[in-house]
């Protein structure tokens, strides 16, 4: 009889509190069957099989239990040790309950760190083993020494400057230039609660916002030698401020108002509670953080190896002969029997073609086909450049007719794509590819666009290598030795020799033609003799135009050498650039890794300031790691570097990688680079694994309540789920952490009487959590399982962005872009924005007709009068106005679509914001085929009420408002490359309404680019009256929106 009962992940999820029959193999072939609980740790689990094992035969010959590890089959049926025993049988949720003892092998701390980074990242690191890469060995080998240098460089680090990478600043963006423009910042003082962290009571204290917390400090240190009457006065410098019950400090030569807790909480009209933290705490936990778990034995590091002397090689631009490869034979092929398989072939670099495609003939449908033929390229092999890939799609033709005219349209009609792969001509050593290698193939979807190559998919193979069809090519060996490609100095040296000597006199009609090309407004491509020009003058671009790099980088042949050669010579005497010209190098179609160190370097030189640079555009650069063709390359590397200096950054990069280790063809890359940072901040990952616990729990707490909801009403579900949540094991996993939507929110305990489900199809999770310490009240998320929040992730991103540009230029719009973060496979978190209400319960509660609820128009002025009483009323009011001008614009340019008074709410101060972004770029819903949104700017009658004070001809007030939205736009337009370049990048990501230029089309039309300030202003205001004429027709489709949805529960 087999031991055991087969134990499936949801036996686990029910099963918490019980005990469990598992059956105990010891190293000396004794079979022990005990009854152990589920929420026991593997430690205790250990001693009670110890205790059990002295009566059995063989005792004696069983060394210490610590000399020994368990080992299960885990749920993928992999062998799994478990080498962290604290560790819960119901969190290893075994596949079946029987657990083998052997003996342990090896380093038990190396073995701990990599059972926590597999647990962390959801992938073995043995799988990383197994791949047996050399180019994945080495990039594991440099990264893990990078990170862990930057590791021991930390420790080095003062008290002070630990606080920068621990705690960043979370600071306000200030107006550019002087004064503080709109931003009402008001010179009265203020007051401020302060409190000791070693005891004793708090005092309150009246200061200028304009001071800085230095003055604060040293005021609390007087008032508390006078109160105790201390001999000794200690030196404010010595402390630090702490939020209360937040992970974030108030410190360094900045303002009070521009700490964004200072601020946020002057508009709230609440009182700042900080702590005074003796630098003795910090340190302490600075120590905390480097002892927290002991460092791998550090081996002595090995002198690097010598440099290879290159055994006799040849050099690639000798190499005067046409390129070609041999097509072997397919397998796995899976297509209609009546039709013929052929392969088509092309070299790209980056977008751009390299030589015509070739196509191979075809041959019958088989699962073995073979073709043995030699596909020859049009181009020398001295020109190939270094970041070529080859490009194959493998498609199905149904046999031509027999009309000898209509046979090319009938094939071209019949194409049908099966699969596609791609291929570096270049290792990661610069050698030139030899011999034979099977490639296995990606599934095609056909697009729109009808092409079957994919040049700007991945180089990886697929790794599921069981079912997915493959080719077998044969690159050819085209000298005796090994061929590789021109050094760095080899490039330099061609490109100074074919610089053309600049004697002839500057021709200014040429100079006025250049300028015109470069200042063009429109993306179209140039003619031949324009490309001509522009290479001419390259000169004068990098003189007089250097930002204009991209559009000379366009038109370089790369397929020429010699103009590689002096394209990157003529690089190395280029300008630093700034970030927005830096981020549009980073784009695919520039791949040259000289171009892409540039780029980089020209990101750290100008993101030095603030790292919040690097931390607003990280969403872009992880998505733009998806293009890289190496595993080592300069973006790795700076991404790691920021993360390890700054703890945000790092916790923000491990989640946007996290979130998509499900993805076969990122999950190699992403992983190499999750493992290299949890190396390298080996107590950020005891922190990160709380915040997976935690998200297990609320996976399965959903996945419960998607289940029972199907069968129970909801009040019986909802009862259900907080017996589920009062289990120790709920209870413990959800409290104590940092929240991942912002790592300074400390989330303590979780509020299981408030907790509830939304009505929603996917039935996402609302969890209240209360932070004593903070005393404003509870802090709630939304866990979503079953949606892909990363286009919500984005728009937000982009509203985010849009305040930061706004308030630089002293618009403070009161905006409200609340947290989202996609942690996984259609899951994710989103923060609850506290006090505020959709517009359509505020309409419904005013008028219990549904029908007539939208055309309440006193509504929301009634409901803002309730929570507002008095004075408060025009406060609010102008909040109102300033966010409604804010979301109007945002959602205008972002081209939102599917507005409804279900997805717009207000909070009680005022603030309107929009949530759910499913449609943006103008991808709006249409019903019965019409859009049904006409309205390119949602402004509606109930809202113009509110703005005007519900006074029917105020027309100052409104048209302060048309003054806010047109402000905005013109100021969103100014940095309308930005938005291009951003959202460009993010074509990487593959977002089903982001995947080609005509959605980034809707952005340059929504900012009128290719206008001038005049006709753009025109163009917008036309679009404002218009919506300003159809308000009442939004209001119609609210009311119809009303109706298909009651929804008072």
């Amino acid at each position: 009889m087999p031991p055991g009962i087969y134990c499936p992940t949801e036996f686990w999820a029910k099963g918490e509190n019980q005990n469990i029959q598992v059956d105990f193999l010891l190293p000396t072939g004794i079979y022990l069957n005990l009854s152990v609980s589920c929420n026991a740790s593997l430690g205790t689990i250990k001693q009670v099989v110890w205790k059990h094992a002295q009566y059995e035969p063989l005792y004696h010959m069983l060394s210490d239990p610590e000399a020994y590890v368990f080992t299960c089959i885990n749920q993928t049926a992999e062998q799994q040790e478990l080498e962290d025993e604290q560790r819960r049988l119901c969190d290893i949720q075994p596949f079946l309950p029987v657990l083998r003892l052997v003996a342990r092998e090896g380093d038990r701390v190396k073995k701990v760190i990599n059972s926590q980074i597999s647990l962390l990242i959801g992938k073995g690191l043995h799988e990383f083993d197994s791949v047996q890469d050399p180019e994945v060995n080495d990039f594991r080998t440099k990264m893990c020494q990078f990170c862990e240098e930057r590791a021991a460089k930390r420790q080095q680090l003062s008290w002070a400057a630990w606080m920068e990478y621990n705690f960043p600043l979370q600071l306000e963006p200030m107006a550019k230039g002087l004064g503080t423009g709109s931003l009402h910042i008001s010179t009265k003082n203020i007051f401020v609660n302060i409190k000791f962290q070693s005891g004793g009571e708090s005092f309150t204290f009246q200061i200028s916002p304009k001071e800085f917390p230095i003055t604060l400090m040293s005021y609390a240190i007087k008032k508390q030698a006078t109160v105790f009457r201390h001999e000794t006065v200690e030196k404010p410098e010595d402390y630090t401020l702490q939020v209360n019950g937040k992970c974030e400090y108030l410190y360094g030569n900045y303002p009070l108002y521009q700490f964004q807790y200072i601020r946020s909480c002057l508009h709230r009209g609440l009182t700042p509670h900080l702590t005074m933290v003796h630098s003795s705490a910090i340190i302490a936990m600075r120590d905390e953080q480097t002892n927290c778990i002991a460092s791998p034995p550090k081996t002595t590091p090995k002198p690097p190896p010598l440099p290879k002397k290159k055994p006799n090689y040849s050099s690639l631009w000798s190499l005067e002969q046409s390129f070609y490869i041999e097509l072997v034979q397919g397998s796995k092929v899976n297509a209609d029997e009546r039709m013929k398989l052929v392969v088509q072939a092309g070299l790209f670099h980056g977008n751009e073609m390299l030589c015509k495609t070739v196509s191979s003939s075809e041959v019958n449908v088989c699962s073995e086909p073979v073709w043995k033929q030699r596909l020859d390229f049009d181009i020398n092999i001295c020109d190939l450049p270094r970041m070529a890939r080859l490009c194959f799609a493998l498609y199905a033709v149904i046999e031509k007719a027999k009309k000898a005219r209509s046979t090319k349209k009938k094939s071209k009609k019949a194409d049908c794509p099966i699969a596609w792969v791609n291929v570096m001509l270049f290792d990661y050593k610069d050698q030139l590819k030899t011999g034979e290698c099977c490639l296995h193939m990606w599934s095609s979807f056909p697009d729109e666009k009808g092409e079957l190559l994919n040049p700007m998919g991945t180089v990886q193979c697929n790794p599921n290598t069981e079912s997915a069809a493959a080719l077998v090519i044969c690159f050819p060996s085209v000298a005796s030795h090994p061929v590789y490609y021109p050094s760095f100095e080899q490039l330099l040296e061609l490109g100074r020799n074919g610089e053309q000597p600049r004697a002839a006199p500057e021709d200014p009609e040429e100079k006025l033609q250049l300028k015109e090309i470069l200042e063009r407004r429109s993306h179209t491509e140039l003619y031949e003799h324009e490309k001509d020009l522009v290479w001419k003058m390259r000169y004068d671009i990098r003189d007089q135009y250097p930002q204009a790099l991209a559009k000379l980088l366009i038109i370089t042949k790369w397929n020429k050498h010699e103009d590689v050669a002096q394209m990157i010579s003529l690089l190395q005497t280029w300008p630093e650039l700034p970030v927005l010209n830096a981020l549009e190098l980073l784009d695919f179609s520039f791949p040259d890794r000289y171009v892409g160190s540039f780029a980089i370097n020209s990101l750290k030189n100008n993101l030095t300031v603030l790292d919040h640079d690097v931390f607003q555009y990280l969403l872009q650069l992880v998505q733009v790691l998806k293009y890289e063709s190496y595993l080592d390359c300069e973006l790795t590397k700076f991404l790691l570097d920021r993360a390890l200096s700054n703890r945000k950054i790092g916790h923000f990069l491990f989640w946007h990688l996290r979130s998509e280790m499900h993805v076969p063809a990122v999950a190699l890359r992403f992983g190499l680079i999750l493992e290299a940072y949890c190396r390298g901040s080996t107590h950020h990952m005891k922190v990160l694994m709380k915040q997976g616990e935690a998200l297990n729990k609320m996976k399965a707490l959903n996945d419960f309540v998607k289940a029972s909801s199907q069968k129970a009403t909801k009040p019986q579900t909802k009862e259900m789920m907080h017996v589920c949540m009062k289990q120790e094991t709920y209870l413990e996993a959800l409290s104590h952490l940092q929240s991942p939507l912002n790592p300074n929110i400390i989330l303590a305990e979780v509020c299981v009487d408030q907790c509830t489900f939304m009505d929603s199809k996917m039935k996402p999770l609302w969890i209240v959590f209360n932070n004593e310490e903070t005393g404003g009240g509870g802090v709630g998320i939304i866990f979503k399982n079953g949606d892909d929040l990363r286009q919500d992730m984005l728009t937000l991103q982009m509203i985010q962005l849009m305040d930061i540009l706004w308030k630089q230029e002293g618009l403070d719009l009161r905006m409200t872009p609340y947290g989202c973060l996609s942690t996984g496979d259609k899951t994710g978190l989103i923060e609850v924005v506290m006090h505020s209400d959709t517009i359509a319960n505020i309409q419904l509660n005013k008028s219990n007709m549904v029908a007539t609820a939208a055309f309440n128009k006193d509504a929301l002025l009634n409901w803002l009068k309730s929570k507002n009483p008095g004075d408060a009323l025009e406060q609010a009011i102008e909040e109102f106005t300033l966010s409604c001008a804010g979301y109007c614009v945002a959602t205008y340019v972002l081209g939102i679509g599917d507005r409804h008074s279900d997805n717009i709410m207000i909070r009680e101060t005022g603030q309107l914001f929009h949530i759910d972004f499913g449609h943006f770029l103008g991808n709006f819903k249409t019903k019965f085929g019409i859009n049904r949104e006409r309205v390119p700017f949602i402004l509606t009658y109930d809202f113009v009420h509110v703005i005007q004070q519900g006074k029917t001809n105020n027309n100052e007030k409104f048209e302060r408002f048309r003054g806010y939205c047109e402000k905005a736009y013109m100021i969103l337009r100014r940095h309308g490359l930005l938005f291009l370049h951003l959202f460009a990048l993010m074509k990487a990501a593959g977002l089903p309404e982001l995947s080609c230029s005509k959605d980034i089309q809707y952005l340059k039309d929504s900012l009128a680019l290719g206008k001038t300030d005049e006709e753009a202003l025109k163009h917008f205001r036309l679009k404002f009256n218009e919506a300003l004429r159809e308000s009442w027709k939004t209001k119609v489709n609210w009311l119809a929106h009303n109706v298909s949805k009651d929804n008072r529960q």
